[in-house]
């Protein structure tokens, strides 16, 4: 079964053109070292909860959408792998700065999943 890395983050919308194009960049660098699939997605349909839900997780702003996104790799093994390369890959080193993001990464979280269910 494969793995997952998922990742919630808000992006502010006059921000979404370079979240993007940084995620573009990065997706590439992600696929190049061996993910399978990377994925984002800008919420649609998301409204906040009685008790939490997709904004609130991300304390999400007025002006801001919440992204969710993520990675599909063979295996946790593989994912190990990439990951490691991936966090040494030059075309990355001014991503990892935070003051470079075009969002709020202190509200962004993620985590790893292994698959489950998958139907056809």
């Amino acid at each position: 079964m494969s793995y997952v890395d998922g990742f919630v983050v808000p992006v502010p919308e006059g921000n979404m053109d370079a979240y993007l194009e940084m995620a573009r960049k990065a997706g590439e660098v992600w696929r190049d070292h061996g993910a399978l699939e990377y994925v984002e997605c800008v919420a649609d349909d998301v409204k906040p909860g009685e008790h939490t839900s997709f904004p609130q997780s991300v304390k999400l702003e007025p002006g801001e959408a919440v992204i969710f996104a993520w990675i599909r790799y063979a295996s946790r093994e593989e994912r190990d792998r990439i990951n490691a390369k991936v966090m040494e890959d030059p075309r990355l080193a001014n991503m990892m700065d935070p003051a470079n993001h075009p969002f709020d990464s202190k509200r962004m979280f993620w985590g790893g999943f292994r698959e489950a269910l998958r139907l056809p």
